[in-house]
């Protein structure tokens, strides 16, 4: 692998000093960019998932066009229901639909969780082939869904704002939950293993659900599989854990095996602060539809954050998703804005 020319995201989540945070932000490979809509509009989503050589593409585009510090593979947290033998459809504009769900013991069964880096070699195979493009230029992040964001979807069937059947499955059914969160983190950890091998620098585990559930049951159905994950990673690379929403959870994660945790804006970052007691590198928190205001105002905003902040231990992102109404000039003075700042 080349040398590192830019390592500021490794810094920071090893908790060096660094001269200014990283950047970068979530979803940045995707459909604000005008080239990647352009591959939208030629091959359907899994197949840019499944051809390295798009995956690559689009896993570049920011870092050529937005100049953020670090580049995240283009993939999907919904490859690991697939790995498991489930089927997964990609409607544009509707987002995904799992035409069978889990129900019981024998669907359980079922569910495949070796096997991982044979299933799912195509994104290691992007990985590896993006750290060849990149030649060093910035960090390659790999990532997963977590295990309560994958059984949301397994069990629901598609997206939803309250999850009212997978937590209906995990209050009347929490042997099962226990078994299916146990495949799911078991099939998880070999596959971000399989990206380490690949080449990627760090990883970034999404629980982009556990927001869904009450503090006592996010450290019953998410922390505690969460905490798995990081444990059996962190020899090899930083792990990062955003599980959104989960504000309630800093203080124990800031004592678990993670590096870094993601924040959303629904917290200060004083607050933020206090309750890791600095322990843990903290991503975050710029609220995507914040990108909608005027560029002046973009890089007031940023720079206020990170003041709140402070540049040390920090990594300078969003606290969700960037969407895809941002112009990308707003997009690039998100992270000339964080570029910009002095300590």
């Amino acid at each position: 692998m080349s040398v590192l020319k830019n390592d500021l995201l490794l810094k920071a989540l090893r908790g060096e000093t660094v001269e200014r945070p990283p950047v970068w932000m979530m979803r940045q490979a995707g459909r604000y960019l005008p080239d990647y809509i352009r591959l939208r509009e030629q091959y359907d989503f899994f197949t840019r998932c499944q051809t390295p050589e798009l995956a690559t593409a689009i896993t570049l585009q920011p870092v050529d066009q937005v100049g953020v510090d670090a580049a995240i593979i283009f993939s999907d947290i919904l490859v690991i229901p697939q790995a498991m033998g489930m089927e997964v459809q990609m409607e544009e504009g509707k987002g995904p639909l799992l035409p069978k769900t889990i129900r019981t013991q024998a669907d359980i069964d079922a569910l495949i969780s070796t096997g991982v880096e044979e299933s799912l070699k195509y994104v290691c195979d992007a990985i590896t082939m993006t750290q060849k493009e990149l030649n060093g230029r910035v960090p390659l992040i790999g990532f997963a869904g977590a295990p309560w964001t994958i059984l949301c979807y397994m069990v629901e069937g598609r997206g939803s704002k309250t999850w009212d059947k997978a937590k209906q499955f995990a209050y009347t059914e929490p042997a099962l939950t226990q078994q299916l969160l146990d495949k799911i983190t078991q099939i998880t950890i070999g596959y971000l293993k399989a990206q380490v091998k690949a080449g990627a620098d760090t990883v970034q585990v999404f629980d982009s659900w556990a927001g869904s559930l009450s503090p006592a049951d996010f450290r019953k159905f998410a922390q505690p599989y969460l905490f798995r994950i990081a444990e059996a990673l962190q020899p090899e690379v930083p792990v990062i854990l955003f599980p959104k929403g989960s504000w309630y959870a800093l203080k124990d994660i800031s004592e678990s095996a993670a590096a870094g945790v993601g924040i959303d804006w629904c917290i200060s970052p004083r607050v933020a602060r206090e309750l890791t007691g600095n322990k843990i590198t903290i991503q975050g928190n710029f609220d995507p539809a914040k990108l909608l205001a005027p560029i002046p105002e973009i890089k007031r905003s940023v720079k206020e954050m990170i003041d709140e902040f402070g540049p040390q231990r920090y990594i300078a992102n969003l606290g969700h998703g960037i969407t895809p109404n941002v112009p990308v000039d707003n997009a690039r003075a998100f992270v000339d804005a964080v570029k910009e700042y002095s300590i």
